[in-house]
């Protein structure tokens, strides 16, 4: 199938603005991917974006997001995707959102709704498909970080929770794209889905690395219990010592730390991998942002170390600019992405 040269599909241009506001790094890859894969795409990720802002509302009791989780679970999963019994309640969130995005985002989920029954129905099935444990995780969230500090009890559950809310949208992606683009891949498409969910995993380990401080002031440990045990510390300690300043302490994590950066480096790495096998230079270069962003930000983490809890890193934007142009000069070659990935993997300057 050639590739379209319009950004998004002249029925949605309403939907950018709510894009660029709740993701930067997804708004872009978004104006980038083939016409035909945007749409099943989008209208998944602004689902799941609203689901998750129920979930970490925890202004909100428990009980009270619970309640609106299970409900629009069960709209997404209706053939009609009927809202009339969550419309109060949800009506009510939204004007608690105190960010102007999340707010706009949760009086839209009605519209995404509609966006998904008017697509094909292949496609409505795999927004579904993803949507499920997508949501299941997040319902999984919500009950299991309940008042106090609560942690992930294992590395398997830490596993499982990856796949959970980011895995499953590598094999999603790729589902889309074997159905819509044809022979979209070097590869086989069973080789896709399997670097596509490490991918996936990779992004989202990268992001509890990067949120950690921010969880542990909210009662959210997602380095499991059993590891940090092995270290002599507890939850409640390392998030004492996250906002105390105590680095004393927070060295005493730096081995898992540096573990689970090297295993997101790794990850991130099949996220190269997979890019680089893709043929469209569109799709290639929407799929390798988030992994080329996640390594600049892996590697600010691993020069602050621990004490980078202590505050929010990210690359900064006049960076992803840069490093745009200099891809698109390229042609978004694999050999231009690998160029890009040593050059975000380096150590950052001083």
């Amino acid at each position: 199938m050639p590739e379209q040269a319009h950004f998004v599909a002249a029925s949605q241009p309403s939907y950018l603005p709510l894009l660029r506001g709740v993701s930067r790094s997804f708004y872009l890859s978004i104006r980038l991917m083939p016409q035909a894969v945007r749409a099943p795409i989008a209208v998944g990720y602004l689902l799941a974006r609203a689901t998750d802002t129920v979930a970490d509302t925890t202004a909100l009791p428990q009980a009270e997001r619970l309640a609106l989780l299970h409900q629009l679970q069960e709209a997404i999963k209706s053939p009609t995707g009927e809202l009339s019994a969550a419309a109060a309640p949800l009506a009510a969130f939204a004007q608690r959102q105190t960010d102007p995005h999340e707010q706009a985002l949760m009086r839209a989920l009605p519209q995404f709704l509609h966006l998904l029954h008017d697509l094909p129905s292949a496609d409505q099935a795999s927004v579904r498909w993803v949507l499920g444990p997508i949501t299941q995780g997040q319902l999984l969230d919500v009950t299991r970080f309940g008042p106090g500090m609560q942690a992930l009890q294992t590395e398997q559950e830490l596993q499982d929770y990856t796949w959970q809310v980011a895995g499953c949208v590598g094999e999603f992606w790729t589902a889309l794209c074997a159905r819509h683009l044809g022979n979209f891949a070097q590869l086989s498409t069973d080789q896709m889905r399997q670097t596509g969910r490490r991918f996936g995993m990779g992004l989202q380990r990268l992001n509890i690395l990067r949120d950690a401080g921010a969880d542990l002031a909210a009662g959210r440990c997602y380095l499991p219990q059993e590891r940090l045990a092995a270290l002599g510390l507890s939850p409640a300690q390392l998030a004492l010592a996250v906002t105390s300043g105590d680095n004393v302490t927070l060295d005493r994590v730096t081995p898992l730390f540096n573990e689970y950066l090297d295993l997101t480096q790794a990850q991130l790495l099949d996220g190269l991998h997979y890019s680089c096998a893709l043929r469209s230079r569109r799709l290639r270069l929407a799929s390798a942002l988030p992994a080329l962003i996640g390594m600049r930000t892996l590697a600010l983490l691993r020069q602050a170390g621990p004490p980078a809890w202590q505050q929010r890193l990210k690359m900064p934007r006049r960076e992803i600019s840069a490093m745009l142009w200099r891809l698109v000069w390229r042609g978004a070659s694999p050999a231009a992405l690998a160029q890009e990935f040593a050059r975000q993997s380096a150590p950052p300057a001083a």
